[in-house]
């Protein structure tokens, strides 16, 4: 018998997450490791749970994460995403309770690109007179 799965993709910087909600207790495995032994912070732990938080449904679902890509807090940020977005096809009726909390938003800032004659994206050559 297949058991029934949502899937949710999240995305933040350079972090992509691939998130399957899947009935249960309430466990978060990201990269197949426990979310406690993974993410160092209590508060990018809380980060991912905020979806769960605001529907209510925190206990109810375990949470397979495969996530790629930059460091903690992008991680943090494309996985809650990614489970905002699974949570929609759980029940549609989450849309204006997510939307309200920002959580549907993909984050658009991005790293800036280096400029040429510059030595970061805005950090110019020491100014010297002579």
């Amino acid at each position: 018998m297949a058991q029934v799965q949502y899937i949710g993709t999240g995305r933040r910087k350079s972090s992509v997450a691939r998130v399957r909600l899947v009935p249960g207790d309430g466990t978060i495995t990201i990269n197949k490791r426990d979310v406690e032994d993974y993410v160092p912070y209590a508060t990018l732990r809380e980060i991912i749970k905020q979806p769960l938080v605001i529907t209510e449904t925190l206990g109810s679902y375990d949470i397979l994460v495969n996530v790629d890509g930059g460091g903690f807090t992008g991680q943090a940020g494309a996985i809650r995403h990614g489970v905002a977005r699974a949570l929609l096809t759980v029940d549609p009726d989450f849309r204006p309770a997510l939307k309200a909390a920002g959580l549907l938003t993909r984050d658009p800032r991005m790293k800036e690109r280096k400029k040429p004659g510059l030595k970061g994206a805005r950090r110019a050559p020491q100014f010297s007179k002579r």
